[in-house]
């Protein structure tokens, strides 16, 4: 496989057994064993329609900010859009940025513009990309509220464009989930805005993450989805189960909603304690979690 990839990107771009805790938030995981890094929409393109005439499996790789990567590594492929694929314009009361930029970048560029409706996404740690495709939100704002396009490649490598209605926008949901489809871009239409009132509202928040969230460890934010009708850090506290830990793995004392890597935590302590708290919780209250936090292995 490698030696025909090589065909289609450059061989620099192929990196070999990377280490996953330094691409992840919760700092855990394995090796990847191939590790792509494309440079631009036509590498995306070419490495797609590779691996899709090759009927070759593969991850798509973000912030890393709401993944458990398996302590035994990858043998499938990860595509990273990163750094290289970051770049945000402004135009108006539009901004367009790539799948790579971070949802903090896209945030102080709308601050600069004086642009109001994206403060909500100031401190959610993640990519354009992997909020698109999640519906990434919080403090009563969502990717749905503010997405015109998104720009994106299918796995056999053609290009398209989907607007906000047509990504069918749910609750951390989008059209886009779990289609292998990548994010390249998006644009967003926000509204001119007071940028005295901008930053104070992205201050305010970022004052209410740091007094309720438990930024100081390593997490992917909230661990599971908001159940109908329920408050999942309230459901896990009301159940005895904050501080509970398995390994380096807990619940966290300050946000029950929470999984922290309290220290060295292995994947496995981290799955292994998300199975215990759905199992106890659904005892006690007879509500099922959904785990936010997506699962990588072989």
């Amino acid at each position: 496989m490698l030696n025909n990839l090589r065909e289609v990107i450059d061989e620099s771009k192929i990196l070999k057994n990377v280490d996953m805790t330094k691409h992840t938030t919760f700092k855990t995981g394995g090796k990847a064993e191939t590790f792509i890094v494309p440079e631009s929409v036509e590498d995306i393109k070419n490495v797609l329609k590779f691996l899709f005439e090759a009927k070759i499996p593969y991850y798509i790789l973000g912030n890393g900010s709401n993944l458990l990567v398996s302590d035994d590594g990858l043998k499938t492929p990860v595509i990273s859009i990163g750094k290289a694929l970051s770049g945000i314009n402004v135009f108006e009361n539009c901004i367009t940025a790539y799948a790579g930029a971070t949802l903090a970048a896209v945030s102080k560029v709308a601050l600069e513009e004086s642009l109001t409706r994206f403060e909500f996404a100031a401190g959610i740690p993640g990519t354009v990309g992997g909020a698109l495709i999640m519906n990434a939100g919080a403090y009563g704002g969502e990717m749905k509220q503010v997405t015109e396009a998104v720009r994106y490649i299918d796995p056999s490598g053609e290009e398209h464009v989907a607007t906000g209605a047509e990504m069918e926008f749910g609750y951390r949901y989008s059209a886009l989930m779990d289609t292998n489809c990548i994010i390249t871009g998006a644009s967003f239409v926000l509204e001119k805005g007071d940028s005295d009132e901008i930053r104070e509202k992205m201050a305010e928040l970022s004052y209410k993450r740091k007094e309720k969230q438990p930024l100081e460890y390593p997490s992917a934010g909230s661990t599971f989805k908001r159940p109908t009708g329920y408050f999942a850090g309230q459901l896990i506290e009301t159940t005895g189960l904050k501080g509970y830990s398995i390994g380096g793995a807990q619940v966290s004392e300050k946000h029950a909603g929470f999984i922290i890597n309290k220290g060295n935590a292995t994947t496995k302590d981290i799955t292994d304690l998300i199975s215990y708290v759905q199992e106890k919780v659904y005892e006690k209250h007879n509500v099922f979690l959904e785990p936010e936090v997506k699962y990588w292995s072989d």
